[in-house]
């Protein structure tokens, strides 16, 4: 690729966050250096993957690649000394975006990035993200830096000394996040707390400054900072509306802390723009949303009992996305851009290929002056230096008990034992589960099946293992077994309750409902919405049983209860489209689905819907649009291809017609045994029913 939009970029991760609390503070003028950015380039939501953790997601982010090419499966992993360490760069199995650039000529600023240790010896400067591990609990004590920490060795000190120790961070500097802060009283821990998750910012953001102004030139810059994720584990419980649980004395102290963390991150975000020029295209970003309203999960207030409060649980499947300055189209609307897309998006941007095995692609259409793109079979293929250690390198033992403990703390690992074994078979499991999820969750269910299967017979207990082996079992065609699966625990577990049982009872209804017993799974949906009234995906779910035990009324009672619940939940706003089209109200269904795509663009079976909506008023090029947005996002919508054919042939468009009869076909015949069986009912607003209604109109 010869064009090479933008003169230098700078890639900002912010960890978990989300429009929902940015946006009030856009409004109050609050957060004014991201909103100039926005002013002037472009904003999405950045669909998540899962599991929704972060040295898995970020490293997706700068690689392209999902987690069973790149190599990162958790927060730890075994060291060859036998213990664990966390996970770490020698891991990574593929180039990520730095050492491309390294490989093609261009400079890089790496800093903080998840499993980025030890740093690799890229053209430019790489911060790892342990450089801060450690502090003392003093100030004055020594702060040793972890060995291959920073690349190259002359910047090290530089990068030690921009370190902040927790208690260089002031009462006027917390005040100015949580100004009621102090009203905890000397003996609380939060206020410690908050200090040192702003020290550990802050000390991010001065290496990140240091290492640019370091470099005369550079081509990439990418910084990774994770306080807003780390905050929200240990204060969103504090935001308003206060929860039930919060004392009314903590929410009056800690519900400015979200916000305030928010407005620091844009503080730091000017000194960063500053610090890089104006001629930089800027890229902000994060892995996840993460929840603030009433999904909020109920957590424990004893500050000492950190654990049960805080696990991905919290996690929004939508992050955040900006994109910014030259090369950037001001006002595109990226279409469903999710992680993957980021690292093909800066090798375009910076004029490079893109690697044919990345499994994302670069957003071209908010890039300006960029309509086709160079390809390259692989960069892991590409000869010269890229600045990966080799095969077989060994780091020196780290003491990671303290980044251990905090991530127990979080809930992101089980908390660790001094029984070494148990901790690796703990790793392990975990590790083997995040790969069969991933499996999963990018429709590969028969690469699940063996990892998920072995799960469950040695952990036969473990709710999570049976909800997905059964749901993967269902997706590769096996209904039986996985009605097998669930029977069998529910035999063992006749009382079985929480989070986990209910989606046992959800999946439960959903095979009942693959059968064609719509009504049966209906009155389980009752029960589990009845058991969770203020969780608006179980009303969204009772209202489309409903729908299709064709109970349009009590449909209608149960999607009102969600959309009170949250007025503006896709889901929610999809399925009443679903239910107007039931009731043969095409233009209210129509309009339904359009509320739904503004709250979510990328949401394929709403463009579909929307396509239905068209097509049975007669706007049949409209129609067609909208069937192929829902292909572009779900290439695997069969009934999309059979409506754009037969669409086509009532156009007199018999080339577009046959090419997606044959797509159709194709898909059927690579479908998995069962994951096509044949409808229990013929769909009447499907594609067949709307080709005999119209030729029943036009004979």
């Amino acid at each position: 690729m010869k064009k090479r939009p933008a003169h230098r970029l700078l890639v900002i991760g912010w960890d978990a966050a989300d429009w929902k609390l940015i946006d009030p503070l856009l409004d109050a003028g609050d957060m004014p250096n991201l909103k100039r950015l926005i002013d002037r380039g472009t904003r999405a939501d950045l669909a998540s993957l899962d599991p929704k953790l972060s040295p898995i997601l970020w490293t997706t982010v700068a690689t392209g690649k999902t987690a069973d090419k790149h190599g990162v499966l958790n927060f730890i992993e075994a060291d060859p000394s036998g213990s664990v360490r966390v996970a770490s760069s020698l891991s990574r199995k593929t180039k990520a975006a730095w050492n491309i650039l390294t490989q093609s000529g261009n400079r890089s600023v790496v800093i903080n990035w998840y499993a980025s240790h030890p740093a690799e010896q890229i053209r430019g400067i790489c911060v790892s993200n342990v450089f801060q591990d450690g502090p003392p609990s003093k100030h004055d004590d020594e702060w040793p830096m972890a060995p291959d920490a920073v690349w190259p060795a002359e910047q090290r000190d530089a990068i030690r000394s921009s370190r902040v120790h927790p208690s260089s961070v002031t009462p006027a500097d917390l005040a100015a996040i949580a100004p009621k802060l102090q009203s905890l009283g000397a003996s609380d821990k939060r206020p410690a707390l908050l200090a040192r998750l702003v020290a550990q910012c802050r000390t991010v953001h001065n290496a990140a400054l240091t290492a640019l102004r370091a470099s005369e030139s550079w081509d990439c810059a990418m910084v990774f900072y994770d306080t807003i994720d780390v905050a929200g584990h240990h204060f969103m419980q504090h935001h308003p509306p206060r929860m039930k649980h919060v004392s009314q004395r903590d929410f009056e102290a800690l519900s400015a802390v979200m916000n305030g963390v928010y407005k620091l991150h844009d503080r730091m975000l000017g000194e960063l723009l500053e610090a890089a020029g104006d001629d930089t295209t800027v890229i902000i970003l994060s892995d996840h949303g993460f929840f603030s309203d009433h999904l909020r999960p109920t957590s424990r207030t004893d500050p000492l009992d950190e654990h049960a409060a805080m696990d991905a649980t919290w996690h929004r499947p939508f992050g955040m996305l900006v994109m910014s300055g030259p090369g950037i189209r001001a006002g595109a609307t990226p279409t469903s851009p999710n992680l993957l897309d980021i690292a093909p998006t800066m090798l375009a941007l910076l004029g490079l290929p893109i690697g044919s095995d990345m499994d994302g692609r670069p957003l071209l259409e908010a890039i300006e002056g960029v309509n086709n793109i160079e390809r390259i079979e692989s960069w892991d293929a590409a000869s010269g230096d890229s600045g990966m250690h080799p095969a077989g390198t060994q780091i020196e033992p780290l003491d990671a008990r303290e980044t251990l403990k905090q991530l127990a703390d979080l809930g992101y690992i089980q908390p660790l034992s001094d029984n070494t074994e148990k901790v690796l078979r703990d790793m392990e499991r975990e590790s083997r589960f995040n790969l069969s999820v991933i499996y999963m969750t990018t429709k590969r269910p028969r690469q699940a099946l063996p990892h998920l299967e072995a799960l469950h017979a040695e952990y036969p207990d473990d709710v999570r293992f049976v909800m997905n082996l059964a749901h993967c079992q269902q997706a590769a065609g096996d209904s039986d077994h996985a009605q097998q699966t669930i029977d069998t625990y529910l035999k063992r577990h006749p009382k079985a309750s929480g989070p986990l049982a209910g989606e046992i009872h959800l999946l439960q209804a959903g095979l009942m409902a693959s059968r064609g017993r719509f009504a049966d799974a209906a009155r389980i949906l009752e029960s589990i919405a009845q058991a969770s009234p203020n969780d608006t995906a179980r009303w969204t779910a009772l209202a489309d049983m409903r729908r299709l035990a064709a109970d349009l009324p009590a449909a209608e009672k149960a999607i009102a209860k969600a959309l009170h619940l949250d007025p503006k939940d896709a889901e929610a706003l999809h399925t009443r489209a679903l239910i107007t089209l039931a009731r043969g109200q095409y233009e209210a269904a129509a309009g339904s689905a359009l509320d739904a795509l503004d709250q979510r663009h990328a949401m394929p079976q709403a463009h579909y819907t929307l396509g239905v909506c068209l097509a049975w008023l007669g706007e049949l090029e409209d129609a067609r649009r909208s069937f192929t947005i829902a292909l572009s996002q779900s290439p695997g919508l069969i009934d999309a291809h059979r409506y754009i054919a037969a669409i086509s042939r009532a156009l007199n468009d018999n080339t577009t017609a046959d090419k997606h009869d044959h797509e159709a076909q194709q898909l059927l015949a690579t479908a998995p045994p069962g994951a096509t069986a044949a409808p229990t009912r013929e769909d009447p607003f499907g594609p067949e029913s709307w080709a005999k209604h119209r030729a029943r109109s036009s004979a």
